[in-house]
């Protein structure tokens, strides 16, 4: 037993050292990012990992003393509230936006980013011992997906600023 719960402790360091790590990219990105849509999406992303490494530092907190894996509030994922964020900062800045190379090289960092989390966790879901532990892992997965997804709009977005408004609002180009 006491192997176990320190694999978990082990995984738990991880988790909060990648959300810390995710945190400080994506404030630096939100300050240097060139348009109104990265401004938002950027410290959102960064609320998001904070939020996460405050539920892994309080899972650690439980398992460090001895009581087991808590039982965690496990919200909805708040994507929604990102897609409501983004398309309102988009409509904002409109088809007139001009990414740099750095915009979209850092969209691909966060995407990168995004998929490592998403994977670890969901690997990390298939390895508990626990309902409570796999349900966890399993939501945190869901949730950086949803991130990875939101940064992937982004980055077509910044990349093709026309043919994503023409995408996402489903205009006929055929003048019909």
């Amino acid at each position: 037993m006491k192997e176990e719960q320190s694999k978990i402790v082990d995984v738990l360091k991880y988790a909060i050292q990648m959300e810390l790590d995710g945190k400080k990219f994506y404030t630096l990105a939100g300050k240097e990012s060139q348009n109104k849509a990265g401004k938002e999406l950027y410290p959102w992303l960064a609320v998001q990992e904070d939020e996460h490494r405050k539920r892994f530092e309080r899972i650690y907190r439980a398992i460090a003393a001895a009581k087991g894996w808590p039982e965690i509030d496990v919200k909805p994922d708040k994507t929604k509230k990102l897609v409501t964020l983004f398309a309102s900062a988009i409509k904002k800045a409109g088809i007139a936006v001009k990414a740099s190379s750095a915009e979209v090289e850092a969209a691909e960092k966060a995407m990168e980013l995004e998929i490592k989390s998403r994977d670890y966790y969901r690997q990390q879901a298939d390895k508990s011992g626990s309902d409570i532990e796999r349900k966890f892992y399993t939501q945190i997965s869901s949730e950086e997906h949803g991130h990875y997804l939101a940064i992937v709009d982004y980055k077509e977005y910044i990349s093709d600023p026309v043919g994503w408004f023409t995408r996402t609002e489903h205009h006929l180009l055929d003048g019909a």
